[in-house]
C-alpha cells in the first residue's frame, strides 16, 4: 500500500478496487476480467486491468482491449442530437411526427395480443424530449413485460433479424405505445430512433456522423460498430451469467456478429471501445463539453442536458415502469438528456455528489462523471446482464473513500 497523493486522490485507497475484484469477483469466478479507471481533475489517476478478456483462449485484459459498451452508446447517440440541436435543426419539444411522418398516428396498448392490438388515443403528440428521456412509451424486446414488448420480440425488432434502422422506424409505426408520451418512464429503442433522426437532420449515416463529429475530433482511433480485422486480437470475449454465479460464454470474439459491418447502426448500444476512447469522451463532457481543444458541444448545452428532465424533479422508480432496466442504481436518480442525474444522494443509499450523471451497458460495463470532485470513474468487463451484481454501487463506495482534500 501507498500513502501517495494524486489530484487529491489517495493511491492506496484506490488500491482496494483490485483487491476488491479479485477477491470478490475474480477468485470466486464470478466475472472473467475488468479494467478500472478513475481520472480527477483532467487526469488518470489510477487504472488496472485485471483477470481474462477471453476465458477460452486464455488471454489477459490490457489496457486497449475492446469491449461492446452497449447502452454506454446511448449519452454518445444524445450528444450527437444535441449538436444538432445547437444548430437549429430541430427543438426539443418538437413532434417526432414532423420528421417521422409515418408515426403521425401512433396509439396506446389498451389490450390484446399482435396482431390484435386494442389502443386508445395519445394524450399529446411524442416529442423528441420524450425519445431523450425514455418517457416516448416506446420500450424494448427483452423486457419479457408486456404484450407490447412481445410484438418486439416476436418481429426481431432488436437488430437480430437483419433489418435496418429504417425498418426499425417504420415497423414501430405499426405498433401500439405502451403508454402515452410524457406519463412514465420506460427504457427503450427511443436512443436508436435519436440515432435515426441524426441520420435524417444531418444527411450522413451514423458512423460517418460519429466520426466526423465525436469520434476524430476527441482522437478516439477505437470506437466503432464493427470491429476491424486487424483490431479483433484486442476483442474481449463476452459471458452470460449463470446460476450459481458462474458465467458461460455468450459470444465469441472470433465468430461475433461484431467483427461484421452491421445493418442496423444501433445509437442505443451498437459501439465498441476501449477505456482510453471512452475516457476521452467523459473528460470532454467533464469539461464542459471540450477535450484538448476540440469541443463537441456547448457549456450550456451540457448543462441542460444533465438537468432532470422528469417531470416534477421525480427520480426513476416513482416514474419507471417495474422492472424496466438496471443499468444504473435508481433510487433517488432522475434522468437528464441522455444520462441518468444523481438527484439525492442519501435516497440513492450510495456515497456520490448531487448531479453526478453517466449510464451503464447490459454487459456490466459502466460511467459517472461528478462534477462536484471532478471526478471520473469508467468500468469496462463484459457479462450480461448488467443486473448480476451490484459492482457499480461498491465501486463508488471505494473510489469516493479515496477523496482526501
Amino acid at each position: 500500500m501507498t500513502d501517495s497523493l494524486i489530484a487529491g486522490l489517495d493511491l492506496g485507497r484506490l488500491d482496494r478496487i483490485a483487491e476488491h475484484i479479485q477477491r470478490a469477483y475474480l477468485a470466486p469466478g464470478k466475472l472473467a476480467g475488468t479494467l478500472t479507471m478513475v481520472a480527477r481533475r483532467g487526469e488518470v489517476v489510477w487504472c488496472k486491468a485485471q483477470g481474462l478478456r477471453d476465458v477460452e483462449r486464455n488471454l489477459p485484459i490490457e489496457r486497449d482491449t475492446l469491449f461492446r459498451i452497449y447502452s454506454m452508446t446511448k449519452p454518445i447517440t444524445s450528444i450527437a442530437l444535441m449538436q444538432l440541436y445547437e444548430q437549429g435543426r430541430f427543438l426539443l419539444d418538437d413532434p417526432v411526427s414532423k420528421y417521422i411522418p409515418s408515426w403521425q398516428n401512433l396509439r396506446v396498448y389498451k389490450a390484446g395480443v399482435y396482431p390484435q392490438f386494442v389502443t386508445s388515443a395519445c394524450q399529446r403528440p411524442m416529442t423528441v424530449r420524450d425519445l431523450l428521456t425514455h418517457q416516448s412509451g416506446l420500450t424494448y424486446s427483452f423486457m419479457n413485460r408486456s404484450n407490447v414488448d412481445a410484438a418486439y420480440r416476436e418481429l426481431k425488432l432488436d437488430g437480430s433479424g437483419g433489418m435496418t434502422l429504417e425498418q426499425l422506424v417504420d415497423e414501430l409505426s405499426r405498433l401500439p405505445l405502451e403508454f402515452s408520451p410524457g406519463t412514465a418512464w420506460n427504457y427503450s429503442v427511443a436512443t436508436d430512433v435519436c440515432g435515426y433522426l441524426v441520420q435524417l437532420l444531418s444527411g450522413q449515416s451514423l458512423d460517418e456522423y460519429f466520426a466526423e463529429h465525436i469520434f476524430q475530433p476527441l482522437g478516439m482511433q477505437d470506437t466503432f460498430f464493427s470491429v476491424p480485422a486487424d483490431k479483433l486480437g484486442r476483442f474481449a470475449a463476452c459471458y452470460q451469467y449463470q446460476p450459481g454465479d458462474r458465467f458461460s460464454l455468450q459470444d465469441d470474439p472470433h465468430r461475433s456478429h461484431f467483427s461484421r459491418k452491421p445493418n442496423f447502426l444501433s445509437g442505443g448500444g451498437g459501439l465498441i471501445s476501449t477505456i482510453d476512447d471512452y475516457y476521452r469522451f467523459a473528460q470532454a463532457l467533464a469539461n464542459g463539453g471540450e477535450f484538448e481543444g476540440a469541443r463537441i458541444i456547448g457549456r450550456k448545452t451540457l448543462e441542460f442536458m444533465r438537468l432532470n428532465h422528469l417531470p416534477g424533479n421525480q427520480d426513476l422508480p416513482s416514474l419507471a415502469r417495474a422492472g424496466s432496466f438496471s443499468e444504473t442504481p435508481y433510487d433517488g436518480t432522475g434522468f437528464g438528456l441522455g444520462f441518468s442525474v444523481k438527484q439525492d444522494v442519501a435516497r440513492s443509499q450510495t456515497i456520490g455528489s448531487c448531479g453526478e450523471y453517466g449510464w451503464g451497458g447490459m454487459a456490466s460495463t459502466n460511467f459517472f462523471i461528478d462534477p462536484v470532485e471532478d471526478l471520473i470513474m469508467i468500468f469496462m468487463t463484459q457479462l450480461i446482464p448488467s443486473s448480476s451484481y451490484a459492482i457499480r454501487q461498491e465501486l463508488r463506495a471505494i473510489i469516493n473513500g479515496a477523496i482526501v482534500d
